[in-house]
């Protein structure tokens, strides 16, 4: 997923109309994007596909649908692309750590649990920060360590509390990729804030389409599957939990208050936990729920402290 913001892009999103606490459209949409997100890793799982392949079918499918939703918004015109090779290249190393983040992800899913995995992933807004800071030189306050030391403090109670299948302690490796797929997407959300002047749809769709580019040998090695009910759980994570899911996003956000961004964005963890415990019968250790509601709450500090200072 493409680094989002409001003040990115309230004036590039679909309608770019501004933020409206009223606006019920904007509010349905988010909080459908959120809700799909949370059910991503199922289709994952479900498409019985290696990472690398699944992420592969997600970028063709979903960037070609954006392509053509571009296409038919004449967002493809000569005239209206006005993107410069500055803006290629960084594109293209946006993808490039956007599409690892997704393999890294994905197998984290199989190693460890939908709900570990996705829990743990939310730890990219303290990532985020501690990237800007050493890349970019922006100060990092103490209220930032404080939640690092309280996020971190909750990845090792889910390490040491959590189980994996048939009640096993969970795999470390599945938590250390889900980390990794965390700074991953906190550097491709660096990346997208030197792109803020591109449409997000567009830059999305440019993404994908480089990491297609970039995986299509690695099917050499992970194939997609040969059966027809896996293709058509990758043809539903491209086309609805891709494609769909970005135009949602992105033609409600700018029409929302941060705050209300923030807090519906938790919709994706919390599905994500139902999803696991409902479907795939994952049992919530008393150290694991600690553990999680902690990487939440710190998380989550930094977006409402944001919140309330824009609004």
């Amino acid at each position: 997923m493409t680094k989002l913001t409001a003040k990115t892009i309230g004036t590039q999103a679909a309608g770019g109309a501004p933020g409206v606490p009223g606006d019920r459209s904007a509010l349905t949409k988010w909080a459908a994007a959120m809700a799909l997100s949370g059910t991503i890793g199922a289709v994952v799982l479900e498409s019985g596909a290696q990472a690398p392949a699944v992420a592969f079918a997600r970028c063709l499918v979903g960037g070609l649908l954006l392509l053509v939703w571009c296409a038919a918004r004449g967002w493809l015109r000569p005239g209206r692309l006005a993107l410069s090779r500055r803006d290629v290249g960084l594109a293209a190393l946006g993808g490039v750590l956007l599409v690892g983040n997704w393999v890294l992800l994905f197998t984290a899913y199989t190693l460890s649990s939908i709900s570990v995995s996705t829990v743990v992933y939310h730890t990219q807004p303290l990532l985020l920060v501690g990237l800007a800071a050493v890349l970019l030189g922006e100060t990092v306050t103490r209220g930032h360590l404080v939640r690092a030391v309280v996020a971190f403090g909750g990845v090792a109670l889910i390490s040491l509390g959590a189980q994996g299948a048939g009640g096993e302690p969970v795999r470390l490796g599945g938590i250390a990729l889900a980390l990794g797929a965390a700074v991953l997407y906190a550097g491709a959300s660096l990346v997208a804030k030197r792109l803020s002047h591109v449409r997000p749809h567009l830059l999305a769709a440019t993404q994908l389409t480089i990491g297609a580019v970039l995986l299509a040998p690695v099917l050499a090695v992970t194939p997609l599957p040969a059966s027809a009910g896996g293709l058509l759980w990758l043809l539903l994570l491209g086309g609805v939990h891709t494609a769909l899911l970005y135009v949602l996003m992105y033609g409600s956000i700018g029409r929302l208050p941060t705050g209300t961004v923030a807090l519906l964005s938790y919709l994706y963890p919390v599905v994500a936990v139902i999803v696991d415990v409902l479907a795939y019968g994952h049992r919530l250790t008393v150290p694991e729920l600690a553990g999680m509601l902690a990487v939440l709450a710190a998380a989550m500090s930094p977006a409402a402290l944001r919140a309330k200072r824009s609004t």
